[in-house]
């Protein structure tokens, strides 16, 4: 029975709905560099994902290149990484909103005291921080206490790499036992759970005829619990808490 004394959050569709938004940015860019390779193919924000929910933008271009065959030098793609992430940022800035109840949820931990808190995403740092600012979040993590893995690691990588979830644990200075996150995504559940950390599911950002499917493939890959909307995440701990390491559940 783990003894839980962290709590980590995906940031993206987890905490706040930017997803939509920064794909947006994302397939203006993408069909970009498409055009300038003479790659006919284009790209919705809807497309994008599809194919890569839970990447940033660095993966999301590593897996171009493989898809389709072609290499970018690395200062065009550091150009590239560059300008999505002042696109996205604007993109939020001016409409992102927090995923319901969520703000809620994070006010009464705070309030409780019981466990740190740590956001911990595969987004550039400054979007994670724009994010969280612009649905008045921030204020329940300390500065130093968000992680990216675009920006805060030594060689910037991207979900479902454990590397940014283990580098949080070192930094927080926890275990994988004593940690539960709550994950969106696919590749963001793959990260945790590769750190071997407690994850939560949460399938509320999804439209409601996609929930059960993803509810599936986040249990497959691993997850403990699926959390529905941001109202059951105290059963979900709870549940985590007092179960042994290997159930799996869907409330």
């Amino acid at each position: 029975m783990p003894q839980i004394t962290e709590i980590f959050f995906d940031c993206d569709n987890t905490l706040v709905l930017s997803e939509v938004l920064a794909f947006e940015a994302c397939a203006d860019l993408a069909n970009e560099i498409l055009e300038s390779r003479g790659i006919p193919d284009r790209y919705t924000g809807e497309q994008l994902i599809k194919d890569f929910v839970g990447q940033n933008f660095r993966g999301m271009m590593i897996s171009l290149q493989s898809k389709y065959k072609f290499e970018m030098e690395k200062d065009e793609l550091e150009m590239y990484v560059k300008k999505e992430e002042d696109r996205v940022i604007a993109k939020l800035e001016a409409k992102a909103g927090p995923c319901e109840g969520a703000t809620e949820q994070l006010e009464k931990l705070a309030a409780e005291k019981k466990y740190h808190l740590a956001v911990v995403s595969s987004s550039a740092l400054r979007r994670v921080v724009a994010s969280i600012k612009k649905v008045g979040q921030d204020k329940y993590f300390d500065t130093d206490m968000v992680f990216s893995a675009a920006t805060s690691l030594e060689k910037p990588t991207s979900k479902p790499d454990p590397a940014i979830y283990l580098h949080a644990l070192k930094v927080c200075g926890k275990t994988a036992a004593e940690t539960v996150t709550i994950e969106d995504s696919k590749s963001g559940a793959l990260s945790a759970i590769r750190a071997g950390i407690h994850t939560i599911g949460y399938v509320g950002s999804y439209p409601p005829e996609e929930q059960s499917e993803m509810s599936t493939r986040l249990l497959d890959l691993g997850a403990k619990i699926i959390m529905k909307h941001w109202s059951e995440f105290p059963k979900c701990l709870e549940f985590i808490e007092n179960s042994p390491a290997e159930v799996q559940s869907s409330l």
